[in-house]
């Protein structure tokens, strides 16, 4: 039997980041395929793999709301700001409810080698670094939350993940942000 071994640099922490500017030039070099799947990558701190797997009936929009019923950890509700829920309703708009949410342009799921193959092809158009990948907006976006101040435990919940693993990760930023704000509290 072949012995499994972990995936590498699976436990290490992710270091391109890619701020708003830069996740735009991504979505606006993506195919008009590609382009709502990234845009959803880029409104919340899901996994792709996430997006791919959401489902018309999973938005309940009348609360604002998307459910992630499935993942690596456990079911999860993700409430949203008004242009997130209007990106949501716009794919949603004629499915019906076990419809895939974000679906490729035949209607068919998304799968990890489509989106890998369409992010770097949308990276090089817009001259991103080589490095980028579907994860890579998933850390910029949960970098982005970090530093804007919102708790980590809130982070960790709509991310899916543990406040550990928020704290193992991201923690860094929460200090520099901590200390950037004691400094406005200087006497000088």
């Amino acid at each position: 039997r072949e012995e499994l071994k972990p995936l590498e640099n699976a436990a290490r922490r992710r270091t391109l980041y890619l701020d708003g500017t830069k996740r735009r030039r991504l979505v606006e070099n993506a195919s008009t395929e590609a382009r709502p799947f990234f845009t959803a990558l880029n409104l919340l701190p899901m996994r792709p793999g996430e997006v791919a797997s959401l489902r018309v009936e999973y938005l309940a929009a009348a609360q604002r709301a998307l459910e992630i019923p499935t993942g690596k950890t456990e079911p999860r509700v993700i409430p949203l700001a008004s242009d997130v829920l209007a990106h949501f309703k716009g794919c949603a708009k004629g499915k019906l409810p076990r419809a895939w949410l974000i679906a490729r342009a035949d209607g068919s799921q998304w799968k990890k080698e489509a989106w890998r193959d369409e992010i770097k092809a949308a990276a090089r158009k817009a001259k991103l670094p080589q490095a980028t990948v579907a994860y890579t907006l998933r850390h910029s976006v949960i970098t982005d939350l970090v530093t804007g101040g919102l708790d980590l435990f809130t982070v960790a919940k709509i991310s899916g993940t543990s406040v550990l693993m928020i704290e193992k990760h991201y923690g860094h930023l929460n200090s520099e942000h901590a200390r950037r704000a004691l400094e406005k509290l200087a006497l000088a």
